[in-house]
């Protein structure tokens, strides 16, 4: 049986009811135009506040969520560091605007490095850039647009949240991951980030920015990161995904008229994959994310730290999906000894919904990826019952 086909090890901490819950929630994901009217749906009650959080919380919000605060999620943190599988805990409330919403999302990045430093369970903090600025404040510097005298002291207020938080992670020994998002703000994003790993990443790779391999430029990009930081001698650290905002992406370029950023076909987005963790694994001044859900790339990967002897527990090395999915992949690995974590997204059930919506229609939208899910869960069903 090959490794990630063993059901018994994927599905220990899952009772018979969680796993009867997730087959009905993938089932339903399968199902396109299901998956459409459920977030149409979804979107009206919310804004309506009419009385649903209760069932969004019951059935997908504590299938792919942690919680709804830090506190909350320990629970799930403890259930799963008994299968020695990490977690990263991810505020993931999306679309802010206020300049006081920015400070609390700084804040609540602190307290997880706090818990991070604390706890070996969570070995990384996370946020998104957008989370600490507008994003169409990093779309701006992205395209070169002259800022205002006030938006210049906000890009500025943007600089010194990112600093406060790479600062802690750097004082704490806590390494950061830091979220890709659209391409026409990202820019801006990576040129911030490079600035922050030329000066904390000196000893090792504690500032990670994130790859999306969707996008058919970003393998030159590392590239050509790679010669800077060889250059001026600090480290790289990388989350490399294949991404999440695919067809947002490929609207926009047609409505606007330029070329789609976003790789041909699936094939050659995992042909990109492949690249980039190849390329990473060779270089020794290299820490890497893998951010998979893919199982022919985690074996790629397996067999590349076999290659170039980088054993199981080498920091250097993660691999990572998210809560509620690929739970072949993560415990598996980490039964074999190597070093996962699960994504594990929190916030308020409302707030953290966009989130999940993007999360349902990616998993429509990628081929395979939810019947996998559901013949090992249909697998697991039948064992247990035998």
């Amino acid at each position: 049986m090959k490794l990630f086909d063993n059901t018994e090890i994927a599905f220990s901490l899952k009772t018979y009811s969680e796993l009867e819950r997730a087959y009905f929630l993938f089932k339903m994901i399968q199902n396109q135009p299901m998956v459409r009217i459920g977030t149409a749906v979804t979107n009206f009650a919310l804004k309506a506040h009419l009385p649903v959080e209760g069932l969004i919380r019951a059935t997908v919000f504590d299938h792919f969520c942690g919680g709804t605060n830090e506190e909350d999620c320990l629970p799930s943190i403890d259930k799963l560091y008994t299968k020695g599988v990490s977690s990263v805990l991810d505020y993931s409330v999306e679309g802010k605007e206020e300049e006081s919403e920015f400070d609390d999302t700084v804040t609540k990045i602190l307290k997880i490095i706090n818990f991070g430093q604390e706890r070996k369970s969570i070995p990384f903090a996370v946020f998104k850039p957008t989370g600490f600025g507008r994003f169409s404040i990093f779309q701006k510097v992205t395209e070169k647009i002259v800022l205002t005298v006030i938006e210049e002291a906000e890009w500025q207020r943007v600089i010194v949240r990112f600093h406060t938080v790479c600062k802690a992670a750097f004082k704490n020994n806590v390494p950061l991951l830091i979220d890709a998002e659209e391409s026409w703000m990202q820019g801006a994003a990576d040129t911030l980030i490079e600035e922050m790993m030329e000066i904390y990443n000196q000893e090792k790779a504690i500032v990670f920015n994130t790859l999306q391999m969707y996008r058919h430029d970003r393998l030159e990009y590392l590239k050509v990161l790679a010669e800077k930081a060889s250059q001026k001698g600090f480290h790289i650290g990388m989350k490399v995904v294949r991404g999440a905002y695919m067809e947002k992406e490929r609207h926009r370029a047609k409505e606007k008229g330029y070329s789609s950023p976003i790789c041909a076909d699936k094939q050659a987005t995992d042909l990109n994959y492949d690249a980039a963790i190849i390329f990473m694994m060779e270089q020794p001044n290299m820490a890497l994310f893998a951010g998979t859900h893919n199982e022919e790339s985690t074996y790629l990967l397996m067999d590349l730290a076999k290659k170039h002897n980088i054993s199981k527990e080498d920091k250097r090395l993660w691999f990572g999906q998210l809560y509620g999915m690929s739970d072949n992949i993560s415990f598996n690995l980490s039964e074999v000894g190597y070093n996962v974590a699960k994504y594990l997204p929190f916030g308020p059930v409302r707030d953290v919904m966009p989130y999940l919506i993007r999360r349902a229609e990616e998993n429509t939208s990628v081929a395979g990826q939810t019947s996998r899910e559901l013949n090992l869960i249909g697998a697991e069903r039948k064992r247990r019952k035998v």
